[in-house]
């Protein structure tokens, strides 16, 4: 599929561990199934939802790897390979590439803080790196720097940059990049509250952390939002609201990982530093899980 066609759901796929603390290959599997059934558009595994920057090289070419083979190219598989090492992040996104990826999620340099020329050049040099397309991932509130919107036209403008995962929080600045960017760029939410307002300025979809609960009413909200059946897509929204606000009470995946624990689909581990949800905040979330028939 050509990504810069793709609109729609797209889950930041969460990694199942064992109680020893490595990968859950066969959790995963049925994870991807789960995903696929239920109409998920492309599924994105190593971001930040998938406890990426704890992953060892040999893990992540577990993860991707294993997406990839129970994918099996019915949808796109957009794996996480970025790092605030350019030389890392070229290294992964060349790995991603050759374990069978159709697309990278890149996120932007973290702790280094660069300037707008330091952001163009870093993903410039991974860019040049590979051939499968690219998809910038802004989240200042975890990189500590944003991307402007300025730089990111000027990325746009390189062939295999084909969109950006925006979870800056920041509507205006959104609809300023969804204004100037070119037609084909793909502009997504990186925080599902902000699908809906996103999509209704012009942006195409989520890259989703509820998605992993929820694939096929985050599939139908942005479906009804495509053909601007706004009705629907408002009674969505405001049904799932609270998991959506829910799955960050405490730092993601903390939540959602143990929702997921809830629902039977994982293990409820995690790698240090994150740690197991707050006992107070565990009876709200299975609260609301119950209150959606989810358990």
């Amino acid at each position: 599929m050509d990504l810069r066609k793709l609109r729609g759901s797209i889950v930041a796929l969460v990694t199942p561990f064992k109680s020893d603390g490595s990968v859950d290959t066969k959790a995963l599997k049925n994870l991807v199934e789960f995903q696929i059934k239920n109409g998920t558009d492309a599924i994105s595994p190593c971001g930040t939802t998938g406890e990426a920057p704890t992953l060892s090289d040999d893990e992540f070419e577990t993860v991707v790897g294993t997406v990839v083979e129970t994918v099996k190219g019915r949808v796109p598989v957009i794996a996480g390979a970025g790092s605030n090492s350019t030389h890392k992040a070229i290294k992964l996104s060349k790995l991603a590439e050759e374990l069978g990826a159709d697309g990278i999620l890149s996120v932007g340099p973290y702790y280094n803080k660069p300037t707008p020329e330091g952001f163009y050049q870093h993903f410039k040099a991974i860019a040049e790196s590979v051939d499968i397309p690219i998809l910038l991932y802004n989240v200042p509130g975890r990189t500590g720097s944003n991307m402007e919107p300025k730089t990111v036209v000027r990325l746009a403008k390189i062939p295999n940059i084909f969109g950006m995962k925006e979870a800056s929080a920041n509507i205006p600045q959104m609809m300023d990049l969804i204004r100037n960017k070119p037609d084909d760029f793909r502009v997504y939410s990186g925080d599902d509250a902000f699908t809906l307002p996103l999509m209704a300025c012009g942006g195409d979809g989520i890259v989703s952390v509820a998605a992993n609960e929820i694939p096929k009413p985050m599939k139908q909200l942005v479906e009804a939002v495509l053909r601007e059946d706004y009705e629907k897509a408002r009674a969505i929204h405001y049904k799932y609201l609270p998991l959506m606000n829910a799955n960050f009470i405490e730092s993601n995946p903390i939540p959602v990982k143990c929702a997921l624990a809830m629902m039977g689909l994982i293990q409820e581990n995690y790698r240090l530093p994150m740690i197991l949800l707050g006992e107070e905040n565990r009876k709200k979330l299975r609260a609301i899980l119950e209150e959606l028939e989810l358990i």
